[in-house]
């Protein structure tokens, strides 16, 4: 079987991508690592998606997922990809499944998020060491945590965390968040969220769990230590897209056009993995509705 469109990704993107490909009648296949949903599973709150004034990731994913599998979309799970073979008029993409020909792919793919870098932080890993607060929030009931970061996801799990944490202490390198101004403002009325400015994380210490970190002032070059039970760690994303050879920026963002359209023909992208000024499900459902429909031009072309 030639596939008319193969998405590599669950996320919203891939999801959208889904859902317009085939109310195109392409014949067309959704595979993912893991299972549909993407990052915003583990995604506590949802307040900014069009048509939902409040809702969880969780809810929202299976909306999407629901939709797609109305539309007849075929879903594969834990399969891995390793790499796609253009062969002109067709792609394969190689998996963990075997090798699946296709007229076109689409890449959502999304991101993973990007380690600190500070001492004993894979030594400490799941062991007070974390990258999801809705997945690991609930092992830190009455403790006080540290959150590392000043981005919107570093803000919002911040805030999730202070529902149940005893105290929340970010941790940013600037002297002023990124997050979005409405995120700050519920960060900083919230009296158990406190904040160390200028500063980075060095060292995580703890004999078999964490116990405390080691925070460096980046203007003053002084350091302090800051006892805690866990460390959540927001610090920037890598996108999954090394099994592809298209055209990349230098920290691996997939370039595209406004069709979404890469380096090599036939080959599209969507959502978090590619270059883009803004990384939300809003953006994502556009950027897979516009590779479907471009993956259904270029053949039909």
């Amino acid at each position: 079987m030639v596939y008319d469109v193969v998405i590599i990704g669950g996320g919203p993107a891939g999801l959208t991508a889904g859902i317009y490909s085939k109310r195109a009648l392409l014949n067309s296949v959704l595979i993912d690592r893991i299972g549909v949903g993407g990052q915003i599973i583990v995604t506590d709150l949802v307040e900014n998606f069009p048509g939902f004034l409040e809702t969880s990731g969780a809810d929202l994913a299976g909306k999407f997922e629901q939709h797609a599998r109305k539309f007849g979309l075929e879903i594969k799970t834990l399969v891995d990809v390793s790499g796609i073979e253009d062969r002109g008029k067709t792609k394969v993409v190689q998996t963990s499944d075997g090798n699946i020909e296709t007229k076109t792919v689409i890449i959502a793919t999304g991101t993973t998020p990007r380690n600190l870098g500070a001492k004993n932080e894979l030594e400490l890993k799941g062991r007070g060491v974390s990258y999801c607060a809705t997945c690991d929030g609930f092992f830190f009931r009455e403790k006080t945590v540290v959150v590392v970061g000043g981005g919107d996801s570093a803000i919002t799990e911040a805030i999730y965390l202070a529902k149940m944490a005893k105290k929340v202490i970010v941790v940013h390198r600037r002297d002023k968040l990124r997050a979005e101004k409405i995120n700050q403002e519920h960060a900083f009325s919230n009296p158990k969220i406190k904040f160390v400015w200028d500063s980075v994380v060095e060292e995580i210490t703890g004999k078999q769990v964490v116990e405390k970190v080691v925070v460096r002032n980046v203007k003053t070059n002084t350091t302090q230590e800051i006892i805690t039970e866990g460390v959540f760690i927001y610090v920037g994303l890598i996108p999954n897209t090394g099994f592809v050879n298209v055209r990349k920026d230098e920290w691996g963002f997939i370039i595209a056009n406004d069709k979404m359209e890469t380096s090599v023909n036939g080959i599209f992208v969507a959502g978090d993995c590619r270059v883009t000024p803004l990384r939300q499900i809003a953006t994502a459902v556009g950027d897979g509705a516009i590779a479907a429909v471009s993956a259904e031009r270029f053949i039909e072309e």
